[in-house]
This record gives structure tokens, C-alpha cells and sequence, in this order.
């Protein structure tokens, strides 16, 4: 275990070990630890949090995409009405 330079905790695990305890390592990437799985000495697979931000929605976004047409303003034929009625 060693601590990088952004202050988080890096350790590292075997597959084998991984396997073993991985609630665990998923408690560590979390707790916002960087956790690393070696197959032998090769580093293999990183560990981190996943900060999902869902994507704002901006007023606007689909000006000039959708196109309205004149019949859009005319009435309704008198069986589509008696549908939403």
C-alpha cells in the first residue's frame, strides 16, 4: 500500500486475491482509494470510483431540430377527439 500524490490510498492485488476479497476492493474504491490487480508483476486493471453526472438539460438544446407544420394547427378530426374525450 502506498499513498499517491492526490493523497489517495494505492494497493494492489493479485487476481487471486481479488477474487477473494472483492466486496472489499469495492469498499476501497468507494471509500475513494485507488486499488490495482497485477497478474504476476504487470499492473492489469485500476480500480476508482465511477463519478457518474447525469447530463443537465439545456432550454434550447432542440431549436431548429423539429419542424411544425401548418396542419399541426388544425383541428382535430372528430374521431381522434372523441378518443381524448
Amino acid at each position: 500500500m502506498r499513498v499517491s500524490q492526490d493523497k489517495t490510498v494505492k494497493t494492489t492485488y493479485s487476481v487471486h486475491a481479488a477474487k477473494t476479497n472483492l466486496s472489499k476492493l469495492l469498499e476501497q474504491a468507494e471509500a475513494g482509494d485507488e486499488v490495482v490487480i497485477v497478474r504476476g508483476q504487470t499492473p492489469v486493471v485500476r480500480l476508482t470510483l465511477v463519478n457518474h453526472v447525469p447530463p443537465r438539460r439545456q432550454f434550447g438544446a432542440m431549436r431548429g431540430r423539429a419542424k411544425v407544420t401548418p396542419a399541426f394547427f388544425e383541428p382535430l378530426p372528430s374521431d381522434e377527439l372523441d378518443r381524448w374525450e
